[in-house]
């Protein structure tokens, strides 16, 4: 049976257009991971390892394969009204959540600056979010009216008094010691988004001491499971990584991570963050009053900040 020169060519041919296309699409993936990059180190800026006395460090992975940038948001400012932080989660993750993600952060660098009190920070928010949607609706397609927002924020003075908001997102775990114990365990507000603010909103309070941490997270860290479907205990993490390394916030949150990933056998199911902060001031002010007391409240304000009972075991992990 004869062979053409064809038949001897094609296969050459055909492999060599596949390894042409290949490596287009390698270099593409490079790019939209070199994109996904700056992204991040733009929105969700390297924060400064210590702000106005106070240690911090944080973390992210995305749950969308070769993104950088999830859904989470998160960032710590100094201002004249005390140390101001927030973390929050977007509906959804990877490169479709930045624009929200980039609007709300842009909004609370501003507003932490010009509202002497919380609330007025989160009705900006809540505006920005609004004002956000509304501009997405008029551009795209989809559900746009149904996205939300968790959002916590935080004010933390001189004196260590801890202020709080909460729309729909975790409390964060204050670490004492060896004690791992929420901030509170008041229910929160609706995310932002679906519903109106109340006109009242009740801000909780608290303290974070002198050699305390605090550490804050979004719902992928919490919720996160294994192949057996068992959920990732982040109090007994938490409570381990702070015995194996001290008060350091970065490797704090570091050690969190990697068992983050080791448990998920480094796929999450979602996007996760992980903040830590820690009250490296020195001073008396606070001391002898002891974790999870309630300051005087805010005028207008509530506390579900409870005392911490002297025993509370963690269960480790199953």
């Amino acid at each position: 049976m004869a062979v053409t020169s064809y038949q001897l060519v094609c296969p050459f041919v055909g492999g060599a257009v596949f390894c042409a296309v290949a490596l287009h699409l390698r270099r593409e993936l490079k790019q939209a991971r070199y994109v996904a990059g700056v992204a991040q180190s733009v929105v969700l800026r390297p924060l400064p390892a210590r702000i106005e006395g106070l240690g911090v460090a944080a973390v992210q992975v995305s749950a969308e394969r070769g993104a950088s940038v999830g859904g989470d948001l998160y960032d710590v400012v100094g201002t004249e009204f005390g140390v101001r932080v927030v973390m929050g989660d977007v509906r959804g993750h990877g490169l479709a959540a930045l624009g929200t993600v980039a609007a709300l952060l842009g909004g609370f660098r501003e507003a932490v600056h010009d509202e002497p009190e919380l609330g007025g920070v989160l009705r900006r928010l809540d505006r920005t979010l609004a004002r956000h949607l509304r501009d997405r609706a008029e551009h795209q397609t989809g559900p746009v009216g149904e996205e939300f927002v968790t959002v916590l924020l935080l004010e933390i003075g001189a004196d260590g008094g801890v202020l709080a908001l909460n729309c729909g997102h975790p409390w964060p775990y204050v670490i004492t010691g060896s004690r791992v114990l929420p901030l509170s365990r008041a229910d929160p507000l609706p995310p932002l988004g679906p519903f109106p603010l109340p006109a009242d909103l009740a801000v909780e309070h608290g303290f974070l001491l002198p050699g305390e941490s605090m550490i804050l997270f979004t719902d992928g860290a919490e919720d996160a499971r294994d192949r057996r479907g068992r959920f990732f205990p982040l109090p007994y993490m938490l409570e381990r990584a702070a015995a194996e390394h001290g008060g350091s916030p970065k490797e704090l949150v570091t050690a969190v991570l990697t068992d983050l990933l080791r448990h998920t056998a480094g796929k999450p199911g979602d996007d996760a963050a992980l903040l830590a902060l820690r009250n490296g001031r020195s001073g008396n002010a606070l001391r002898g009053a002891g974790p999870y007391l309630s300051a005087a409240p805010p005028r207008g304000a509530t506390s579900h900040i409870r005392s911490a009972p002297d025993n509370s075991p963690l269960a480790p992990h199953p």
